[in-house]
């Protein structure tokens, strides 16, 4: 018997997404036929080995609205020349090309948000660009009835905004047996995208104050002002740009991280409505992180205490004295950890997991 065959489209170049990573290796291992669509450019690394299908599709823009009409197109064409039993849409940059080949093939749909997008903050804070995405998710959310995304403040965003209800599906990390190294050079660490909205011009005036180092795994639209802040600041010395690094790698420097960061500007509605891989990814190392009172982190920190909880907006004075609290006080940073290894039993993709594989055989049975 035929697998049923599930496409899943991103707009990034999948080697470093590993909330899709997860989800489409649970799909393949509960017996879905899995396709992982992306795009590649220039400078995009081979495609690793995974357990399920991968394609990229090539556009030479990087960014830009070209960079989006050439890929939409692309995918497009593409989606509607295979065969599929179902396209989820991992976002809003690739819902448009999902619903018009989803519609014309007859073919079921999911939206998968991972993101508020029409809210994040390079979106609201350009008024062409707010206009463009709120008409895109105007027009499309409401067609795609079956969806799920990464928390219940989101979803309560969906369905006051367009009625519909999507579950949920953290993007918690896989649960392993712990390991936690911390070398003999304790740094701070940053991993995710070094966009605008996540603090960067208080965390790197914030090494001013503190004496270990900070070390930033990941690359983004903020990527250069952030190297540019660390000379205007005169922290070159104590702030690493470590650039994008495949999951196996980034795990290895987060197991010997002493404390995670998980900042965010207030500014935009997706980030405070957030719940940030990164936040589980520290839980799962037993890595306290300085963190922002928003309601998904403050949820979880009222039930596990594994974080310093900032105020929106942070200064890079509250900055460094949370970060110099968790150094100076043992006491603290040890129950913090501990803290982390419970947490971690109940945040986790396990548990997740079943939410996903429940959603899926509900829409196309196995």
């Amino acid at each position: 018997m035929n697998k049923p065959k599930i496409l899943l489209t991103v707009i990034n170049d999948l080697n470093f997404d590993q909330r899709m990573i997860r989800i489409c290796s649970s799909l393949s291992a509960a017996g879905y036929d899995v396709t992982l669509i992306g795009r590649s450019w220039d400078a995009s690394r081979p495609l690793e080995e995974k357990p399920f299908a991968q394609k990229r599709l090539f556009v030479k823009p990087t960014k830009g609205k070209m960079m989006y009409f050439l890929y939409w197109t692309r995918l497009f064409f593409y989606l509607l020349s295979k065969k599929a039993d179902l396209i989820c849409a991992i976002d809003l940059d690739t819902i448009l090309p999902v619903y018009l080949a989803s519609f014309l093939k007859s073919t079921k749909r999911v939206y998968d948000a991972h993101e508020l997008f029409t809210e994040m903050k390079e979106v609201v804070t350009k008024p062409l660009e707010k206009k463009i995405w709120d008409g895109i998710e105007q027009f499309a959310v409401p067609r795609f009835p079956n969806g799920y995304t990464i928390g219940n403040f989101y979803a309560a965003y969906f369905k006051g905004k367009y009625n519909v209800d999507y579950k949920i599906v953290r993007n918690a990390t896989v649960l392993k047996p712990l390991v936690h190294n911390i070398t003999e050079q304790k740094f701070i660490l940053y991993q995710g995208w070094v966009n605008e909205g996540r603090c960067f011009e208080q965390l790197i005036p914030a090494m001013r104050f503190i004496d270990l180092p900070l070390v930033v795994c990941g690359e983004g639209n903020f990527f250069e002002q952030a190297k540019a802040l660390t000379i205007q600041n005169k922290v070159e010395d104590k702030v690493f740009f470590k650039g994008y690094l495949p999951p196996s790698e980034l795990k290895k420097v987060t197991e010997n991280a002493f404390i995670g960061i998980t900042l965010f500007h207030g500014i935009s509605k997706s980030n405070v409505l957030s719940m940030a891989n990164r936040f589980f990814d520290y839980m799962h190392h037993g890595v306290p992180q300085i963190c922002m009172k928003f309601p998904e982190y403050e949820q979880v920190n009222n039930e596990f205490e594994i974080a310093v909880l900032l105020e929106d907006p942070p200064s890079p004075e509250t900055i460094a004295d949370a970060i110099n609290g968790l150094i100076q006080s043992q006491d603290k940073y040890e129950r913090l950890s501990e803290n982390c290894l419970a947490a971690r039993n109940k945040y986790c993709w396990q548990n997740e997991e079943r939410e996903l594989l429940a959603f899926y055989k509900k829409i196309l049975p196995l």
